[in-house]
């Protein structure tokens, strides 16, 4: 008996051993053998990059970019932001090539400028790219945006209904009388101002952007979603400032100073939007009317569902962070970007206002005179283009794949630096950083020399489900503010684009707001 006992203490003793043996082989594999091997495969196909460090990778050099560039001002007339949003690349580019890898702590990342790569990696005719699972699902969770494989496509199916024209239409009076609120309040502040009144336009529009998404794809206002909205801004700047550290697998549950502040706004947020929800479903308790048909109402229904597009309770919830916090930072940063843009081209301010009165009148545009402001949208798409919301794409090879004449190792990030491609004077000409929205009148698939080379909101089947919503918000906000105000920039401004996930002016943009 004692001798079996001895031999079955030895074989667990070994049974350990062989555990902690094979855990040390994959870490030495992650933090030596892989890496190195990767840099000699990538290098055999003639792509280089940056000097890569232990564990770090490329990092401290990212870092060390981006908090010098973040001490530039721009002059206000410049549209060249690189140097100060992707100051790597615009350090890397000329010396390695736009096709170069560096490394974001252990992970290898391949940028890809060369459009028709973009269209392969983002098209899934090639076979799929994923999205890679980065430290901001704090803020949008995962909801579509993380979503891949079966799932996406099922959610995608559920959701698309929310986002048709047909659904849109209707919704335009509500953006128009959300926005006509916040028009009363500068025309009262113009008044008591003596003809003018000062706004700091990029809050106002996230104001206003969020009070729409609210009526429109929640049911409810601004001032109930106050607490989440709130809960997701500090979300999302707490996010951004951690997006360049190399993440540590279990760190999230380490209770440091940062993490217990995200648990409380996640909390936070999670009760403001179950609020939300619980009032839905009460008020369609009360009433014949069901849930309606916005988003919200359809995802409460798709939770009771017995098919296979259901929804629990969760995903709602994770849905409802997604379309909060993209539903309305996109189109404030479009809105805020566009006057900033017309405000250092009054000629265009006045062309656009000419149209907006020529085709409105000063009613709120209707579907129909929203699709004659041509001018209005080709200033929105230039804006799309010099000042893109998101300023890079991220896609990750599931498996070993091939990219045109490259062959991709699984777990490589492909990164699509969407700002230097909008930029590319090979694809936009020698005025590529210039404010010029005639590029645009004969559509976006003419505008450059390639069909697309532009990339706002991406492209092929995971193309922004929200796109059409966006570009309808900015044209009625911004013809109703055409036909009531003009803008001249104060001298307060400061031109420091800053990226907070999305490109925001990071010191506000203060400007002055005269009744027409």
């Amino acid at each position: 008996m004692r001798y079996m006992q001895d031999g079955s203490g030895g074989v667990l003793v070994v049974a350990i051993a062989a555990i902690v043996a094979a855990k040390l082989w994959q870490l030495l594999w992650a933090l030596f053998w892989r890496p190195y091997a990767l840099t000699k495969n990538f290098r055999n196909q003639g792509i280089s990059g940056p000097p890569r460090h232990f564990f770090h990778g490329s990092l401290r050099e990212v870092k060390e970019l981006t908090r010098n560039a973040a001490k530039l001002v721009l002059d206000n007339t410049s549209n060249d932001i690189t140097p100060r949003i992707n100051p790597h690349y615009d350090k890397w580019f000329p010396e390695y090539g736009e096709t170069l890898v560096y490394w974001h702590g252990l992970l290898p990342r391949v940028t890809v400028t060369d459009p028709e790569l973009v269209k392969q990696i983002l098209s899934n005719k090639f076979g799929f790219y994923v999205k890679p699972m980065f430290r901001p699902v704090t803020v949008i969770a995962k909801g579509l945006v993380l979503l891949h494989g079966p799932q996406w496509a099922t959610r995608r199916r559920l959701l698309n209904p929310a986002f048709s024209m047909e659904k849109l239409k209707p919704m335009m009076y509500k953006i128009g009388s959300c926005t006509l609120e916040m028009v009363s309040e500068w025309g009262n502040r113009a008044r008591e101002g003596g003809g003018c009144a000062k706004v700091e336009a990029n809050a106002e529009f996230q104001r206003l952007t969020a009070d729409i998404i609210s009526h429109t794809a929640f049911g409810s206002s601004y001032l109930q979603g106050k607490e989440a909205f709130q809960a997701l801004r500090q979300l999302q700047l707490l996010s951004a400032a951690k997006i360049a550290d190399v993440f540590i697998p279990g760190s999230q549950y380490v209770p440091t100073p940062s993490n217990m502040e995200i648990w409380k706004l996640d909390r936070t947020l999670k009760n403001s939007l179950m609020n939300i929800i619980q009032g839905k479903v009460a008020a369609s308790k009360s009433s014949d009317v069901g849930y309606g048909d916005d988003l919200l109402g359809m995802m409460i229904e798709a939770s009771e569902t017995t098919k296979g597009a259901k929804m629990n309770m969760n995903e709602i919830m994770d849905e409802c962070r997604t379309f909060y916090f993209a539903g309305h930072e996109t189109t404030s940063n479009l809105l805020t970007w566009a006057i900033f843009l017309l405000t250092m081209h009054q000629e265009w301010q006045h062309k656009l206002r000419d149209e907006v009165l020529r085709e409105c009148g000063m009613e709120i545009p209707d579907a129909d005179s929203l699709s004659k402001l041509k001018l209005v949208n080709m200033v929105l798409l230039e804006t799309l283009r010099l000042y893109s919301p998101a300023i890079e794409m991220m896609r990750m090879a599931p498996q070993d794949m091939k990219l045109g004449k490259l062959q991709i190792p699984k777990g490589t990030i492909l990164s699509i630096p969407v700002l230097k491609i909008h930029r590319s004077k090979e694809l936009w000409g020698d005025d590529a950083n210039e404010f010029k929205p005639m590029r645009f009148v004969n559509g976006v698939s003419m505008a450059a020399t390639h069909p697309n080379a532009f990339l706002p909101f991406g492209m092929g089947p995971r193309v922004c489900i929200g796109q059409n919503f966006a570009m309808m918000e900015a044209k009625s906000v911004l013809a109703l503010l055409l036909q009531r105000f003009s803008f001249t920039l104060s001298p307060d401004y400061k031109h420091t684009p800053t990226n907070n996930l999305t490109l925001q002016p990071q010191y506000g943009l203060p400007v002055f707001v005269n009744p027409v």
